[in-house]
């Protein structure tokens, strides 16, 4: 199995466990019995590190879907090499960095962090992108 893909595969991992801290954090602020409901009507918004664990969680969505597509092609294509591999970890690593540094209300190397996530997938679809033509 090819490292693109264990670091999708990871990525993935990384999604559930943000899901559920963003989940565990907002039940913690709006109770149980919130959590339970039908969850009509609007509720009060979400403060402190619970809407940030939300943000942070949307934002790996923003950025996931782009990531696995990348991975996939590249893979599908037979392009891997060494710079793909790269690309994934960067991706993957930055985007666990990523998690506190937004829950702490970090600025700035939260951004930096958010850049080299970006790197990383497009390093993973530069051969594709290069091949073309």
């Amino acid at each position: 199995m090819s490292i693109e893909i264990r670091m999708l595969a990871w990525a993935v991992v990384l999604g559930i466990v943000q899901l559920l801290l963003a989940s565990a954090t907002m039940t913690a602020q709006r109770g149980t019995k919130w959590n339970a409901s039908a969850r009509d009507g609007t509720p009060a918004p979400l403060t402190g590190v619970a809407a940030r664990l939300e943000r942070a969680f949307h934002n790996f969505l923003e950025t996931f879907a782009f990531f696995a597509a990348a991975v996939l092609a590249v893979v599908l294509a037979q392009r891997a090499d060494a710079h793909t591999a790269l690309g994934a970890q960067l991706y993957f690593w930055a985007r666990v960095v990523y998690i506190p540094l937004y829950a702490a209300g970090i600025p700035y190397i939260r951004s930096l962090v958010w850049l080299v996530s970006m790197a990383g997938i497009v390093m993973v679809l530069w051969p594709l992108l290069a091949g073309a033509g």
